[in-house]
């Protein structure tokens, strides 16, 4: 039996929902990225950044050829850079109506 397509998009957005997985693609909209690059960049265990390389290049987000004995990362098509776009727009709005809230508890604050 097929898997209905939320469920599917709930298991995209799951394998999306670890900071480090967002870090990297946030640096591989700009090109591809060798593994050390990535590293410096993000400042965690080796491990870890190997552990969530393998989700994303599981999931077929990212792909990763090897030249020698290095491996280069790349987005392996342009929607991400755009699902990265509208999350980023839209956690804007979701902040900026937080910040007028907290100004509007802060002046009721102040008033009493």
């Amino acid at each position: 039996m097929p898997v209905p397509l939320y469920e599917a998009k709930a298991e995209f957005f799951r394998m999306l929902g670890h900071p480090v997985r967002i870090r990297v693609l946030e640096l591989l909209q700009d090109g591809p990225k060798p593994v050390r690059d990535l590293l410096a960049a993000i400042e965690v265990e080796p491990s870890n950044l190997s552990q969530q390389l393998a989700v994303l290049r599981r999931s077929g987000i990212v792909t990763a050829t090897r030249t020698g004995s290095t491996v280069v990362y790349e987005l392996a098509g342009g929607d991400v850079a755009e699902l990265l776009a509208a999350a980023r727009r839209i956690l804007s709005v979701l902040l900026a109506g937080r910040q007028e809230l907290l100004d509007e508890l802060r002046a009721t604050e102040s008033a009493r």
